[in-house]
């Protein structure tokens, strides 16, 4: 019967390792928001603050219309994925102060148990 618990445990372990790999990735792509969005938005914003936009418009209003939706578009996704990533990074950070309790709290666990037992002198 102890293996079966053994087992559990150690499914949940592993379980917990794969989802602290998951935050890893997660975190990634949280970073890579953080970092590319801005840069993103400040591209936009300086084509669509550039003064020769302004000319462009005038004289190729096709080409104008079709690079002003494009831009509006980079803008909105990016902003989206700014926020996005925001909230993602301190829902990453939070899981990350919750997972080291646990850490805590399971090694002190098991040292109590195994003084408790004498498991230690093994």
């Amino acid at each position: 019967m102890p293996d079966i618990g053994k087992d559990i445990l150690s499914s949940m372990d592993l379980f917990i390792e794969k989802i602290q790999h998951l935050k890893g990735v997660m975190l990634g792509v949280s970073l890579s928001a953080l970092i590319l969005a801005p840069l993103a938005i400040g591209i936009s914003t300086y084509l669509i603050t550039h003064p020769n936009f302004f000319r462009l418009v005038e004289n190729e209003s096709e080409f104008a219309t079709l690079l002003i939706i494009l831009l509006t578009v980079v803008l909105v996704t990016s902003g989206v994925w700014l926020v996005t990533g925001l909230q993602q990074f301190r829902s990453l950070n939070s899981w990350n102060r919750r997972y080291y309790n646990y850490l805590k709290r399971k090694e002190d666990l098991d040292k109590n148990i195994s003084s408790k037992f004498h498991l230690d002198e093994e």
